[in-house]
């Protein structure tokens, strides 16, 4: 491993974004430890540039080119400590396959993160976002991260409550900049109980018996549900759920339910969240296609990029999506990804 910082210029990012959005780097550099990462932080300070940090790019839209300095975290390395007791921590540098790192634990019979399987990514991305799906969320068994704080320039520990988590949410995310995850840490279990109360994966499990269910096995049935519902972006471009499910106050939600009988909803402790899906469905967009870009006709929550579309094209779309719904149902959607790049 180098510790010598390389910094490439006029990088194209088109294969490093899942949206595969044509976009270019004035700089760019692999980061492959914290002494890289320092490194290139003082050089973009020295020179004025904006940084961005890029995982998987599975989170974001370039809406252009980045006039500045990339960091491409390409930290390797997993690990286990603590195994006692039938229970175990997994850490994770922070380049890690989010995906591949759900499969590992899986496959080593521990419980925690095998409803979070196929989502694309990597470690370090997936405190920012807390990541969820299928009832579980990444806060679920997030023990710490270890990062680095680009005010102080030293490496930090935060613990959950420190990262300040919420739903598609966290303090990184509110505070973006200050932070550079460089590696996470997950307290996984044996035996705690699989979370298998999602709609989906209780239809597709049908009468199987429950009890004698492994991680590894409901990570497999993660995966087929997903698969069919969401395309693979490497066959069709896409970033995901590009909107978040919106959460309304009780008394909306009546007004809602009056108007719409049938609206799909989650209740929780302070409102009521909606599925930003069925919202989008039933004002008229799913399977939508431009000449570019449009919504995928299996799961309207996903935009994709089928022709060659650029940034502009799909926030355009996103903007409609979201104009057409407000109308509808008066609801607000916010999207997911986050937009980067000079327009």
């Amino acid at each position: 491993m180098s510790q010598t910082l390389e910094i490439l210029d006029e990088v194209s990012l088109e294969d490093l974004n899942t949206m595969a959005i044509a976009a270019t780097a004035r700089h760019f550099a692999d980061i492959e430890n914290p002494d890289q990462l320092k490194q290139a932080l003082n050089y973009a300070r020295e020179h004025r540039l904006e940084t961005l940090v890029l995982g998987g790019g599975s989170n974001l839209v370039f809406a252009g080119n980045f006039d500045g300095l990339v960091l491409h975290m390409a930290l390797r390395g997993r690990s286990w400590e603590q195994v006692e007791d039938g229970s175990a921590v997994l850490v994770l540098a922070a380049g890690e396959n989010w995906h591949e790192a759900v499969m590992y634990a899986a496959r080593s019979g521990y419980r925690g993160i095998e409803n979070l399987a196929l989502i694309p990514g990597t470690a370090g991305a997936a405190p920012v976002q807390n990541i969820g799906a299928y009832g579980v969320e990444l806060c679920d068994t997030l023990q710490n991260v270890t990062a680095l704080d680009c005010e102080l320039m030293e490496v930090v520990t935060l613990t959950a409550e420190d990262c300040q988590f919420a739903y598609r949410d966290s303090m990184f995310k509110r505070n973006p900049g200050r932070y550079i995850i460089l590696e996470v840490r997950l307290r996984l279990s044996r035996h705690i109980p699989l979370k298998l109360d999602y709609q989906d994966l209780q239809d597709y499990l049908g009468e199987t018996n429950t009890a004698e269910l492994t991680p590894l096995a409901v990570a497999e049935a993660v995966m087929a549900v997903r698969r069919r519902k969401l395309p693979d972006p490497d066959v069709l471009p896409n970033a995901g759920s590009f909107f978040k499910n919106p959460v309304v106050s009780p008394s909306q939600f009546e007004g809602l339910k009056e108007r719409f009988p049938d609206i799909v909803c989650y209740p929780l402790t302070d409102g009521v969240k909606l599925a930003a899906a069925w919202l989008i469905d039933q004002a008229g967009w799913k399977g939508f296609r431009n000449a570019r870009v449009g919504i995928h006709n299996r799961q309207a929550l996903v935009l994709i990029n089928h022709s060659g579309g650029s940034g502009d094209d799909v926030l355009a779309l996103a903007e409609e999506v979201r104009g057409s719904v407000r109308k509808k149902f008066g609801v607000e959607l916010e999207m997911e990804p986050g937009i980067v790049g000079t327009r």
